[in-house]
């Protein structure tokens, strides 16, 4: 997979690309990213990719010429364009999965106050983590590019991802390790038991139990 990022603040991914297992997945050449400044881009004298917008209002918007250019600079017929956006769908691990599927992925993190509305028609979805508001793209666009690189093929063990949060919409089971007490805290006597089957009941139902308790809407659509 190849996944090209455009950016005004490139150096914020430098840390997270030459870090664990993404570093490891470029080294094994399981993915290669690239990080590209759109400001590169702007055909105006001072490098300007911002300016007011039409009918008032405050903060700058990102004009679309630097950002069609750098796309188009390097879109092939296979590439997903997503763009980040506080007004875009909700990233998934359902969307996750379905990116990594992906051959070639770009990655556009908007700033300052938004863009200009005629990105959209370059965009093939428009993406968003949450429903809260950052400075700009870039810390979406990591989380992105982390959810979906952990699951391209060699990158991790599959089984480490098929019984993950989500998944079935259930999120996953306590995990514990030595020692068997800690503070006067034990380890469940079923997991220490040897009794596989009663181990993955008890597994099942403690999924069932914290998704009741911590993320409701799951059991909904589970249902």
């Amino acid at each position: 997979m190849k996944i090209d990022i455009l950016t005004l603040f490139p150096e914020m991914f430098e840390k997270i690309i030459d870090t664990s297992i993404i570093k490891r997945a470029i080294e094994n050449k399981k993915v290669e990213i690239n990080l590209i400044n759109f400001r590169e881009f702007s055909k105006d004298k001072h490098n300007r990719v911002d300016d007011y917008q039409y009918g008032g209002g405050k903060g700058m918007v990102l004009t679309p010429e630097p950002i069609y250019l750098a796309v188009e600079s390097i879109k092939k017929e296979d590439s997903k364009i997503i763009l980040l956006s506080p007004q875009g769908k909700v990233f998934s691990q359902k969307l996750a999965y379905d990116f990594s599927k992906e051959s070639h992925l770009i990655l556009i993190c908007g700033h300052y106050e938004g863009f200009d509305e005629r990105i959209l028609e370059i965009v093939d979805i428009e993406l968003s983590i949450g429903d809260y508001v950052l400075t700009g793209g870039e810390i979406p666009a990591m989380v992105v590019m982390d959810g979906v690189v952990r699951l391209l093929d060699g990158v991790i063990e599959e089984e480490s991802h098929l019984q993950e949060s989500f998944n079935d919409n259930l999120l996953d089971y306590p995990v514990y390790t030595r020692p068997e007490e800690f503070r006067g805290m034990k380890v469940p006597d079923v997991l220490i038991s040897g009794h596989h089957k009663n181990i993955e009941k008890w597994r099942l139902e403690k999924r069932i139990e914290k998704t009741k308790k911590n993320r409701p809407d799951l059991l909904e659509k589970r249902n």
